[in-house]
């Protein structure tokens, strides 16, 4: 049991780092593919949103790579004293950033583009600058947009096994998450702690996505159609 706690705990801290650097790094993402017109703005959007049809697997091994001694990042974090960074905790970090980063740019994407252009232009009149456009017309519209983003980062951190079991191994306390203990249990035939774990993930996942759906549904409701 005091595994499986620790596995939850370390989860846990997983999740809420990756949803706040994927917010930081994200808004700007979205805000960019909603707003920009260059030819190349496909290519881009396509590179974001593929790790929804890559294979973890695939993912993790070049990442694996990439931030091994032989990989650029690698090579980068030793010359900086730092270490490599597989088998650590912010090795999990990183991956599951490009992991889940498509379920934190694409809602602020739609929510930044449901806004349209009016309530810009009617700002621009009143001589805000972009900054304050953005800070003040756009984040607040788009308020639903954040939270939705919110919600599907934490949650999809939290499922992931293929990247983290690549890049993090199975080290109890710094990379063995619940998808990895559970694993475990099921290779030893532990099946009374696999139901245990799989149990919390069944329960953790219908209340994210009822409350999310919830949330969705109020957020309509109350906001009528713009002119």
């Amino acid at each position: 049991m005091d595994e499986n706690l620790a596995a939850i705990w370390l989860t846990l801290r997983l999740a809420a780092t990756v949803t706040l650097v994927l917010l930081l790094v994200g808004t700007p993402i979205a805000w960019w593919l909603a707003r920009t017109r260059v030819w190349f703005k496909g290519a881009i959007a396509a590179i974001v949103a593929l790790p929804l049809v890559l294979p973890p697997t695939v993912l993790g091994f070049y990442l694996l790579l990439t931030m091994g001694p032989n990989g650029p990042i690698g090579a980068l974090t030793q010359s900086l004293g730092i270490g490599l960074l597989p088998f650590t905790f912010w090795g999990l970090v990183i991956a599951s950033c490009f992991y889940s980063l498509p379920f934190v740019v694409q809602p602020l994407q739609n929510a930044f583009e449901g806004i349209g252009e009016r309530p810009f232009e009617v700002a621009a009149t009143l001589r805000a600058g972009p900054w304050d456009r953005f800070a003040s017309v756009a984040l607040p519209l788009a308020k639903p947009g954040f939270i939705t983003a919110a919600i599907l980062g934490f949650a999809h951190t939290v499922g992931e096994f293929g990247v983290v079991l690549m890049i993090g191994g199975n080290i109890p306390g710094v990379t063995r998450v619940v998808s990895v203990q559970l694993y475990d249990h099921v290779e030893a035939l532990d099946y009374g702690q696999a139901h245990w774990l799989s149990g919390a993930l069944l329960l953790f996942s219908f209340v994210v996505l009822f409350s999310l759906y919830t949330f969705n549904r109020r957020a309509s409701s109350s906001v009528g159609p713009r002119v």
